[in-house]
């Protein structure tokens, strides 16, 4: 009787762990299939930021009416809200030090 239990016990959890493979196989085909819309979804948001950015430096002038050559400025988005355009080597200058920490506590 002891023998038919233990038995009986095994088998009840091969099924529970059966079912749990299961149960995990098709969560980890859901998880794909988001991880794919997800990255597709990425993928359209920087094409139309690229896209916005282009448009943008492409109705931007200087001071003499030259257009604003996007490889030398950045467009800067402040925590206030305000949109400002700076020059990509104060940018980097800026970024440096963050670098620095990062590499440091590494």
């Amino acid at each position: 009787v002891a023998a038919k239990n233990c038995r009986k016990r095994k088998l009840n959890a091969i099924l529970n762990l059966e079912e749990d493979v299961c149960n995990l196989q098709t969560q980890k085909e859901s998880l794909k299939k988001e991880h794919s819309q997800c990255s597709r979804s990425i993928s359209r948001m920087k094409q139309k930021l690229n896209n916005l950015y282009r448009d943008i430096f492409s109705r931007l002038r200087d001071d003499q009416g030259r257009p604003v050559n996007p490889c030398q400025y950045v467009i800067h988005y402040s925590s206030d809200g305000s949109v400002m355009i700076i020059p990509k080597h104060l940018v980097k200058s800026e970024q440096k030090p963050d670098n620095d920490k990062e590499q440091k506590q590494k």
